[in-house]
């Protein structure tokens, strides 16, 4: 065994550990406390400095949305390619396998569905059960402009009180309601609002025009939501787009598990978000995955 009090050796042992880990290596993370950091650890990739997320949530709102019928069948597959699962409780608990070694982020508010006005939501579990669950991070949406704005707000609040307790990061999702305006001055009002009052971190909308100045004016990580779901091409532009202008990474929901091929999708998106692929090529790599894919499922059916 390698004699760990010789510099040179023990570095054998680190060598995955960037040097940017010391300051901690995650914009606005560096007076948290050391189980935070660990946690945003397991969220974000240290040797990146970036996440992939999978959202796969919507079902506590919209039901078995299309896509997410089955998750067992559709969702557990993509699995290994994530950098972090942002899902529900009940998902998690009936889906996951307890193996999965990426990060946890549990949906902690909900109530109303989609037949009702869905910023009038409270806060939807305990601390404990996220401490029960292992979560890595709890998520949390926030209506800036919505009807029910102060109440969300006061949710975020509340819900980073009790997780600061034991050093579980919160993620503020900005929700953007169907009659308001989706511009970088919004957005830029709304991660702001978020940071100011203790969110760990902020998912947001990418917008084409400003979408930097949205990033460099949030203190603490942005991560870009996916949306609507777009061609292939067009997904993968936004995320290579998003990451330039300073996103810590891409929460993809609807452009991975209803793409013609999520698996091959999301490995397209790692490839942008971690190797900093151009958008054609990973394209060109989805395409390439997505023809073995096709091919060893014909092969099956015969």
């Amino acid at each position: 065994m390698a004699d760990l009090d010789n510099v040179k050796d023990a570095k054998m042992f680190y060598t995955d550990v960037p040097a940017k880990n010391t300051p901690f290596f995650l914009k606005g993370s560096n007076s948290l406390d050391w189980g935070m950091k660990n946690r945003l650890s397991n969220i974000f990739n240290p040797s990146t400095g970036k996440t992939v997320m999978l959202a796969i949530d919507h079902g506590y709102f919209q039901g078995p949305t299309t896509g997410l019928e089955r998750v067992d069948i559709n969702i557990v597959p993509l699995v290994p390619f994530t950098d972090t699962l942002m899902l529900t409780r009940g998902i998690l608990r009936a889906n996951i396998p307890p193996s999965y070694t990426g990060g946890i982020v549990l949906r902690a508010s909900g109530g109303p569905s989609i037949l009702k006005e869905l910023s009038n939501e409270e806060l939807a579990m305990n601390i404990e059960d996220a401490i029960r669950l292992n979560a890595a991070a709890l998520a949390v949406q926030v209506f800036i402009g919505g009807e029910y704005e102060t109440k969300s707000i006061h949710n975020m609040t509340r819900l980073i009180d009790k997780a600061n307790r034991y050093g579980i990061p919160v993620l503020a999702v900005t929700a953007v309601g169907k009659e308001m305006v989706r511009d970088a001055r919004y957005f830029r009002l709304a991660c702001r609002i978020c940071a100011e009052l203790g969110a760990t971190y902020v998912k947001t909308y990418y917008i084409a025009e400003g979408f930097d100045t949205v990033t460099s004016s949030c203190p603490v990580p942005v991560v870009m939501a996916g949306g609507k779901k777009l061609p292939e091409l067009d997904a993968l532009t936004m995320s290579y787009n998003a990451i330039h202008e300073g996103a810590l990474g891409v929460d993809m929901g609807r452009n991975i598990f209803q793409s013609d091929s999520p698996v091959a999708m999301i490995q397209a998106v790692r490839k942008v978000v971690h190797e900093n692929m151009k958008p054609q090529h990973a394209y060109e790599l989805y395409q390439t995955l997505k023809n073995k894919i096709d091919k060893k499922k014909s092969k099956r059916s015969k």
